[in-house]
């Protein structure tokens, strides 16, 4: 795992870290990581295969429309990549 350093952190937001850390039971250094963690990948964002799912179903789209594509889709095993 990769490991972070912050400088320059102030006093008054390390010490709001280890309050918040402390009421939720964690380590400062768990703390961080879980606000960090909600901040970059958030439990709201938007997945693409959800969106793309989304969209099918408002447009009416149904398993049967795909039908189609397994009847003219090439079955032809793939060549695996040669690397020289």
């Amino acid at each position: 795992m990769a490991m972070l350093t912050v400088r320059n952190l102030p006093d008054d937001v390390h010490r709001a870290l280890r309050v918040q850390a402390a009421l939720h039971g964690h380590s400062t250094e768990a703390e961080v990581r879980k606000i960090l963690a909600s901040a970059v990948k958030p439990e709201e964002r938007v997945r693409v295969g959800d969106a793309l799912a989304a969209l099918g179903r408002k447009i009416g789209l149904t398993n049967e429309d795909f039908e189609i594509f397994t009847q003219i889709g090439d079955k032809t095993p793939a060549e695996p990549l040669r690397f020289k």
